[in-house]
């Protein structure tokens, strides 16, 4: 399973199922993707740790035990609701979406680009450009277009 698809898997049950916190692979990509959400009020925090708990002090990541670190998300919740509604890949391995900075606009403004349909108030799209992973009015602000990963609500 590609990580994007991964991570948009296990936020979402989480959230489901109503848990506290969740456990995911500690990699780059899951970690940018993690930040934006973090950044965005759908979780409470991100903390690195092993697959059992978070850690209470830092350990840091070697070749011996990088197949045992995990980035542990504090899920949110308002009013006992979940604040995350969904997270759905738009990117998939087998299509890949590209925009220009022309066509992310036109996804904030709300019209459609390409078949991609616009996104709703509240709603925050995760974009991969040569730059990093941003989010879609951060990679407008930098004037970087990229492939739009996933969606979340």
């Amino acid at each position: 399973m590609p990580p994007v698809h991964d991570i948009c898997a296990r936020v979402q049950n989480g959230f489901r199922a109503r848990l506290q916190s969740i456990a995911i692979p500690d990699t780059k990509m899951n970690l940018a993707i993690s930040m934006i959400l973090y950044r965005q009020g759908f979780i409470s925090s991100v903390q690195r740790g092993n697959h059992f708990e978070p850690d209470k002090e830092f350990v840091q990541t070697q070749p011996h035990n990088i197949a045992s670190r995990r980035l542990w998300l504090d899920l949110k919740y308002r009013n006992n609701e979940p604040v995350l509604k969904a997270m759905s890949c738009v990117s998939k391995g087998s299509r890949r979406i590209f925009m220009n900075v022309e066509e992310l606009k036109n996804l904030i403004a709300g019209r459609r680009a390409k078949f991609i349909t616009p996104l709703k108030l509240g709603e925050v799209a995760i974009i991969n450009t040569s730059c990093g992973v941003l989010e879609i009015n951060e990679a407008i602000e930098q004037n970087h277009g990229g492939e739009i990963l996933c969606r979340a609500i």
